[in-house]
C-alpha cells in the first residue's frame, strides 16, 4: 500500500460507506471501472422538490472507491440532479487536470491520488452513478 495515495484520511472514509439498497428506489444507476473492476450502485429517491431525499448504495470497490461513496453519501441529500451533474463533471475535471477543486465537502482527501491517473476512474464511479440515478430519478412522473 503507497502511504501517500491511501493516507489515514481515506481508509477512516472506507468504514463510513453506506451499504444498504433502497426498497423501490426512483432510479438506479451502476458504474464499473474497466481498469480495477471496481463497482458502485447507487439507488436515488428525489422529494417533492426534485431533490434527493433517500440514498441506497451497494459499494464493491478499491478503498478510493469506497472513500468516494462515502464523501458523495455523506451530503449528497438535499442536492438536485443538475448540482450532482455538475459535481461529477467539475470531479472529472479536477482529476483530469483541466478545473479547479470541486467545492464537494472533504473531497480535498483525493489531492494525493492526482498523480495516480489510473484511480482516477475509482474515484469518479459513485459521483457517476448518483448523477445519472439522479437524472434518471428526475424523469419519474410523480
Amino acid at each position: 500500500m503507497n502511504a501517500p495515495l491511501y493516507n489515514d484520511a481515506i481508509l477512516r472514509l472506507t468504514t463510513q460507506v453506506p451499504d444498504r439498497r433502497l426498497d423501490a428506489p426512483m432510479a438506479s444507476s451502476e458504474k464499473r471501472s474497466p481498469i480495477c473492476g471496481s463497482r458502485v450502485t447507487v439507488d436515488i429517491n428525489l422529494g417533492s422538490d426534485g431533490r434527493v431525499s433517500e440514498i441506497g448504495m451497494l459499494v464493491r470497490a478499491c478503498a478510493l472507491g469506497q472513500a468516494s461513496s462515502a464523501l458523495l453519501a455523506a451530503s449528497i441529500i438535499g442536492r438536485s440532479p443538475h448540482e450532482l451533474r455538475t459535481a461529477r463533471d467539475e470531479l472529472a475535471a479536477w482529476l483530469a487536470g483541466a478545473g479547479a477543486q470541486p467545492g464537494w465537502p472533504g473531497i480535498e482527501v483525493f489531492l494525493p491520488a492526482l498523480a495516480y491517473h489510473a484511480r482516477h476512474p475509482s474515484i469518479r464511479l459513485a459521483f457517476e452513478a448518483a448523477a445519472e440515478a439522479a437524472e434518471r430519478a428526475g424523469e419519474v412522473p410523480r
